[in-house]
């Protein structure tokens, strides 16, 4: 992307993470239940939602790269992928910190925390496949096949709480929620904080691609000159 496009991304990152930090810390009230700690909510759920885009931009990528091969859907797709992997560790950890004073215990084997724990470890897999398979099309191709296969448990964990009993709740935004499961205030911090982190990865992911393009470049630049 050009300059000024990256420029924007980042100031409207900037702006709505102010945005959101102060709606979360100083308009929105405090849960009656849980306390100070649900504030942890606005910041988990854009968290996955955001690691959940990185997934479906990489199965999009991968199918679209095993149909016609090109370095730059490949670069798309590896770029989101470490960028969607970062977001899931966030995503997990903030659970944990929301878990203990919340259930009483750090980690609870429910439906969606093993599947999402599953789906951390398939693309911890993807990077290290993309690290240590041949270089070229082919690593290429079994990344893509593995981001294809991959994103079958992100609508399993999407479903987990419908399908299976789960002390997650059930979808509180968007639709198929609950009528009046969150309070208006608290229900427009978390979209608010939804459209900042899915910019926020937005701008991340550019920024990767770009520097993923370059070190394609380098590589071949290397290559060229180790040859003559």
């Amino acid at each position: 992307m050009s300059l000024p496009i990256r420029t924007l991304l980042l100031v409207a990152t900037t702006a709505l993470m102010v945005i959101t930090l102060y709606l979360v810390y100083f308009w929105v009230p405090t849960e009656q239940v849980m306390g100070v700690v649900q504030r942890i909510f606005y910041f988990h759920v854009p968290l996955a939602t955001g690691a959940f885009l990185g997934y479906t931009i990489i199965f999009v990528a991968s199918i679209v790269y095993l149909v016609r091969p090109s370095a730059r859907w490949d670069a798309v797709a590896h770029a989101s992928a470490e960028v969607g992997l970062l977001f899931t560790t966030l995503m997990l950890l903030s659970g944990v910190l929301w878990s203990k004073p919340v259930w009483g215990i750090w980690w609870d084997w429910s439906p969606r925390l093993t599947t999402s724990l599953i789906l951390w470890f398939i693309y911890v897999g993807y990077l290290m496949l993309r690290a240590y398979a041949p270089r070229g099309s082919r690593g290429a191709r079994y990344a893509a096949v593995l981001g294809v296969i991959g994103f079958v448990d992100v609508p399993i964990i999407y479903l987990s709480t419908r399908l299976w009993r789960d002390v997650h709740p059930v979808q509180m935004v968007g639709p198929g929620a609950e009528v009046g499961a969150l309070d208006p205030s608290m229900e427009t911090t978390l979209l608010i904080a939804i459209v900042t982190f899915i910019v926020l990865f937005s701008y991340l992911v550019v920024e990767r691609y770009r520097l993923r393009r370059a070190e394609e470049e380098t590589e071949r630049m290397q290559l060229a000159y180790g040859q003559r």
